[in-house]
């Protein structure tokens, strides 16, 4: 029944699992055990997986609330795992409960599949592999699959091909990785997934909802310190009682942040951090009234004509995804480098485009690489454009605000709530960019999040004038929520006449042009990146012919 290697491979034997189950009996950490036991010569792979399979790690429970309301539901499928989510208002709760169920396994089916689970630990020789290797992960995850398949075909002789394929995935997610967790990586609407003990259930931030608590709970604090110094491992760093806080960023995008006891004094935490499958566009912007038209026609005015931004705004508040969403006006003749901590810009795939990300060292303090480092690398690469991250200190901001200087549009985020505000922030420890450098930048874009609904808007859209100080062009209205003009253009207006040889009256028909062109976009429902950077790269090189498939309302053929 067993998986054979063609290597001379470890098999996680009932001895390693015996070894492990008594460990944890006498209170040994997992990280204790696994340094033990690979001292003693076994493989990093069987090691991990006799872990993983004698530590359940998390359990989907069924509520049962005497009284609760349905709010929404839908399904989704994590690697060919059909799930239902519930969020439902229960009495006694004072969140909403995110409920996560497995519609096709009942309390038996789990009851067998536990059995396999046992039966499986036995059978599997994965060879001289480690499952924390990305670029070995698949062949671990084909052998397991492959090995539980069988198991699976045993224990439920009459299921269909569909049902076994599930079981099967559903096994293997429940021993390689992180378990549970991981299925609920597959719902796009999550933003963040919070482990904070495991004496309370794991929680998630709703795009929709805000957060909410799961039906999902940790089976031990072991496990939880397991996840974290696998994931530590995979991507290079270490988590331990001498080092117990770790900030780390998957392949895949997703960022990962964990702490252990006792920094952390309820519990282990890890904090997952998803990466947008899908990215804000204007289109979304637009749509959901986060900014108007007539707002989003003048940035595109400014992006166009490379007028350097900067995007304010609180945490949460907005600022990458404007940040991603301006770079879709970008023409499709130029080289842009994007320079991140973590890898959330997404740009349409045609673009001339060098996306670069930060680096933490090893765990032997070596191999850092910091945004001032890409920042500097990136003006000898000849970049027509460059996004940043986020601006933080003083080095970051000088070499910015000399990359304007020397010709380059720049667009970045920092951390402020105003205009106001941004300026102080820009002019004052740690950055403390001088007064006179800020005309550099041509405009201020501040994001808000109303604490109370929870939706995000433009707060402000503004310039900077010749001397240094703001001047406000639209203000956000909490009370009417609308984007209302506030003050009329004065340095945008100059510059493209100085630069651009524009009339006031060429720039307002540029700006009528662009605000038809966008809510065409919303009436077509042209909202994914590549999409939408398609429209652009045709405004750019045939702006005729798009100018006639909008006149006519018609779907874009480009």
């Amino acid at each position: 029944m067993g998986v054979d290697s063609s290597d001379s491979g470890v098999s996680v034997t009932n001895e390693l699992v015996d070894f492990v189950k008594k460990s944890l009996k006498e209170g040994a950490s997992i990280e204790k055990i696994r340094r033990k036991l690979l001292k003693k010569g076994w493989e990093a792979d069987a090691v991990d997986l006799a872990i993983n399979q004698t530590e359940t790690g998390s359990t989907i429970k069924q509520p049962s609330f005497k009284e609760e309301k349905e709010i929404k539901k839908y399904d989704i499928t994590s690697k060919d795992i059909p799930l239902t989510v519930r969020i439902v208002k229960a009495k006694g709760e004072y969140v909403p409960i995110y409920e996560v169920s497995l519609s096709s396994i009942g309390p038996s089916t789990q009851i067998i599949l536990e059995n396999i689970r046992k039966d499986l630990i036995s059978k599997v020789n994965l060879g001289m592999v480690d499952i924390t290797d990305p670029k070995k992960s698949s062949y671990v995850e084909d052998k397991f699959f492959d090995a539980t398949q069988l198991l699976v075909k045993k224990y439920f002789p009459a299921a269909d091909d569909f049902t076994i394929k599930y079981l099967t995935s559903y096994m293997v997610q429940k021993s390689l990785g992180m378990g549970d967790i991981e299925l609920l990586m597959a719902d796009a609407q999550l933003e963040e997934i919070a482990i904070n003990s495991s004496e309370e259930p794991v929680w998630v931030f709703h795009r929709e909802f805000g957060w909410l608590k799961t039906n999902i709970v940790m089976n031990s604090e072991a496990q939880t310190r397991h996840y974290a110094a696998m994931i530590g491992r995979k991507v290079d760093r270490q988590i331990s009682s001498l080092e117990p806080l770790m900030d780390a960023h998957l392949d895949g995008g997703d960022r990962v942040n964990a702490a252990l006891m006792p920094v952390s004094t309820k519990g282990n935490t890890i904090t997952l951090r998803k990466f947008a499958a899908k990215p804000w566009t204007m289109t979304d912007f637009i749509r959901t009234n986060t900014l108007s038209a007539s707002a989003s026609a003048l940035i595109w005015q400014g992006i166009q004509f490379e007028l350097s931004t900067l995007i304010a705004g609180g945490t949460a508040s907005g600022k990458t995804s404007m940040l991603n969403a301006i770079g879709n006006f970008f023409p499709p003749n130029q080289r842009i480098l994007s320079i991140e901590d973590t890898r959330e810009i997404q740009l349409p795939k045609f673009l001339h485009w060098i996306p670069m990300v930060t680096k933490f060292a090893n765990t032997e303090g070596r191999g850092e690489v910091t945004m001032l480092d890409l920042l500097v690398n990136s003006l000898r690469q000849r970049p027509d454009r460059i996004l940043v991250g986020e601006i933080r200190r003083e080095k970051e901001a000088e070499v910015l605000f000399e990359a304007i200087h020397t010709g380059h549009s720049v667009y970045a985020t920092v951390h402020a709530n105003s205009t106001q505000e941004t300026i102080t922030r820009l002019t004052s420890p740690p950055i403390e960019v001088p007064k006179s450098m800020l005309p550099a930048l041509s405009l201020i874009i501040v994001q808000f999040r109303n604490r109370r609904t929870g939706t995000r808007r433009t707060f402000e859209l503004s310039e900077i004038k010749e001397n240094g100080d703001p001047n406000i062009l639209m203000k956000y209205d909490i009370k009417k929520d609308i984007l209302q003009n506030k003050n009329k253009s004065s340095t945008i207006l100059k510059t493209l006449e100085m630069y651009a040889g524009f009339t006031e009256q060429e720039v307002k028909g540029q700006l009528t042009e662009k605000e038809t062109i966008l809510k065409w976009l919303v009436k077509q429902n042209i909202n994914m990146v590549d999409d939408v950077g398609r429209v652009m790269a045709e405004y750019y090189t045939d702006k005729e012919n798009l100018l006639k498939t909008v006149k006519k309302n018609k779907k874009f053929e480009g």
